[in-house]
């Protein structure tokens, strides 16, 4: 069970962040930061709250079951950010942070006398982590931006999915979550670079740029060869065997051997050595050219054998496998067990509730989960006190006026 603590613990313990992101993006890195001892104080609008508090899938009882992962380890305050007022008081927060996360439409910011500039000058070491559809230069900066947009324009969309149907979506939204991810990268560089100068910086992280990143030798194969890569399914063209398999018992197993040593391993399993010395298959080259011929033999041979014995047998020959999993398989799962890759945690209003836990997993400072998602506007009066000492009476005046 995670322990429930009102402050992280972890590498980034004693570092301040405040948040002004909603949905994901940004709210993403912000996890990611507090999963590892960071304080987040997360900035709402009052009454309202972040958009991500009813998102989600399925609901419990009628509240988002998503809230309660991306907004673990933060602390909830309200401020109007609209008002002059509320800018005035963000201000003073921000002067005693390490970083300011925000993904709002480029130029937001800006509009509410908070920009990097008249930031810094308040507080020099400040690093404002930027995150955005499009970036914060560009034709395309203040384009509206959600991460559908980023994926379709970062390469992702076009080579997803089957080659018979449109382009298709992963099922879940991997271009808001990489582009966090790509921030939080951001951040701890421009970290360590703040702690040998003193001073901070913008990390701009962009939507369509994370994608890219991960879209491997994409843009290098067209300039070369214009080559395009199109939709392939469940195949990398020309990377076989590689893989989904079906077993006998209606299962599916995924074969990935596609590297000669191991592909002449699964031929020794499959009880056909022969194949890995047959000139249509001994190499990398041969094999991708009958890639379909390939993958239809192995197909003929998986289906006489049941998924558990099928995959025990390609550990027997170290071929990388492995079932498909789902929510049930991985709580049942002995790996995921023994690594508390799912962590059980202490909800006020769910009660015990399952999650994926904090990775990678750190051998002296591991992070963890440490606190549940906080209620909206929950920490307002600890943060107003402990952080500007504000008094009960200013307190409940800025509240009375929808300051706070």
């Amino acid at each position: 069970m995670a322990n429930e603590q009102t402050t992280g613990s972890g590498p980034l313990a004693g570092l301040r962040l405040i948040e002004m992101g909603t949905l994901l993006a940004g709210p993403f890195c912000g996890q990611l930061l507090g999963d590892f001892g960071a304080e987040v104080i997360k900035i709402e609008p009052p009454g309202q709250g972040d958009p991500m508090r009813e998102w989600g899938r399925e609901k419990a009882h009628g509240m988002s079951l998503w809230w309660p992962v991306v907004a673990r380890n933060k602390k909830s305050v309200t401020l109007n950010l609209r008002e002059a007022e509320g800018q005035a008081i963000a201000r003073d927060l921000i002067a005693k942070a390490d970083f300011l996360l925000e993904n709002f439409r480029p130029g937001t910011l800006e509009r509410w006398n908070l920009s990097y500039a008249e930031l810094q000058e308040i507080n020099p070491r400040l690093i404002m982590i930027r995150v955005s559809g499009f970036g914060q230069t560009g034709p395309y900066a203040k384009r509206a931006g959600f991460g559908a947009v980023g994926e379709a324009m970062g390469g992702l969309r076009y080579v997803c999915g089957d080659p018979a149907t449109p382009p298709s979506r992963m099922g879940i939204s991997i271009g808001d979550s990489l582009a966090a991810t790509f921030a939080c990268v951001g951040a701890l560089s421009a970290l360590y670079y703040r702690e040998r100068t003193g001073q901070g910086q913008v990390v701009d992280s962009a939507i369509y740029e994370a994608v890219l990143n991960m879209m491997e030798s994409l843009i290098t194969e067209y300039d070369k060869t214009g080559y395009i890569r199109e939709r392939t399914g469940a195949i990398l063209p020309n990377v076989a065997p590689s893989n989904v398999y079906p077993t006998r018992d209606g299962g599916m197993i995924l074969i990935a051997a596609n590297q000669d040593t191991v592909f002449r391993r699964l031929t020794e399993a499959m009880g056909s050595p022969e194949l890995s010395k047959d000139e249509r298959y001994a190499t990398h080259t041969a094999r991708g050219a009958r890639q379909k011929e390939l993958d239809d033999l192995i197909a003929d041979w998986t289906r006489t054998i049941d998924a558990v014995p099928l995959e025990q047998l390609m550990e027997q020959f170290g071929i990388p496998s492995g079932k498909i999993y789902r929510t049930p398989e991985m709580l049942e799962d002995a790996h995921f067990r023994a690594r508390e890759a799912i962590v059980k945690t202490m909800h006020p209003k769910f009660g015990e509730l399952r999650m994926q836990n904090v990775a990678p997993k750190l051998s002296v400072t591991p992070g963890g989960v440490h606190s549940p998602a906080p209620e909206l506007g929950q920490h307002s009066d600890e943060i107003y006190r402990s952080m500007l000492n504000f008094d009960s009476a200013r307190i409940t005046d800025l509240r009375a006026r929808g300051i706070i």
